[in-house]
């Protein structure tokens, strides 16, 4: 887990993109996920973004924790930007993000004779819920989604009414990963590639995440009266009682990990936040 390094090319361009349009917007959305707000915060973002206005969109807020929902939007209001929490997949908290869009676009144009578009950017990592935000506020597919991140592609204009415009962005990481549980965190909530992880041990990292935060979701999720004493021992029961088990009584440790993976993404686990604001440093 300490060697996730994955900085493809096409995310050099999206920096590069992002620096080029910057200067022709007013304000950014940045999408992040409610179950890893540190983590999936870009620290090259916030680099280039700077002095401009910011919206901070906390998508997947029904997989995370109710309460830490509530404490996470206090943190970036009282951090200086505004704070939604949403579903982009349903729509939840669409109206007021469009509510607050429509009072920065009132103040943009307070005093002025011939009104201006209020001109925005949407900024987040892969897998962020970039597109479902943008085909949510467009109405319509205007950007392409999928399940793995990276799907999106390019620069696109999108008109969001007559007095507003959109620029989406290519989701983009960072060059490498300062603190090996950032990329850990990405890891589990499927913002890297699964392609590219061994998803068996990765679900062990996981395992052992929720066994030491989460042990009565964990319990009550697979029935079990108790944990195992490590990670893979918890594992083994899981997977005797969703009966993944081989040939000659060998545990399937690829099955039951993507199960655990599976339903930890799904929301079938519980509602679980990995951080908490007090876990900035």
């Amino acid at each position: 887990m300490e060697n996730i390094n994955w900085y493809p090319g096409h995310m050099k361009k999206t920096r590069e993109l992002i620096q080029e349009n910057l200067k022709l917007v007013d304000t950014v959305i940045e999408v992040i996920d409610a179950r890893i707000p540190i983590s999936s915060r870009n620290p090259v973002i916030d680099e280039l973004i700077k002095g401009k206005r910011r919206i901070i969109a906390l998508n997947k807020s029904d997989l995370a924790d109710k309460r830490a929902n509530e404490l996470w939007m206090e943190h970036f209001r009282n951090s200086g930007y505004h704070a939604v929490a949403m579903n982009c997949m349903s729509g939840e908290g669409v109206q007021p993000l469009m509510k607050l869009l429509n009072a920065i676009q009132e103040e943009k144009n307070a005093g002025k004779l011939r009104r201006r578009p209020l001109r925005m950017m949407i900024v987040g990592i892969p897998n962020a819920g970039k597109s479902s935000l943008i085909n949510r506020l467009t109405g319509k597919k205007s950007a392409r989604t999928g399940n793995k991140p990276g799907v999106t592609r390019g620069k696109q204009w999108l008109n969001l009414g007559p007095e507003m415009q959109l620029l989406d962005t290519p989701g983009i990481l960072w060059p490498k990963f300062e603190d090996p549980k950032a990329g850990e965190n990405l890891a589990y909530t499927g913002s890297i590639k699964d392609e590219i992880l061994d998803i068996a041990t990765l679900a062990m990292h996981l395992t052992g995440v929720l066994s030491d935060r989460f042990p009565e979701l964990l319990k009550q999720r697979y029935k079990l009266e108790a944990l195992g004493e490590t990670p893979l021992e918890t594992m083994e029961l899981i997977a005797a009682k969703r009966g993944f088990i081989l040939s000659k009584e060998r545990v399937d440790y690829e099955r039951t990990g993507r199960t655990i993976l599976d339903e930890f993404r799904s929301g079938a686990i519980g509602r679980i936040t990995l951080e908490m604001p007090e876990d900035m440093v």
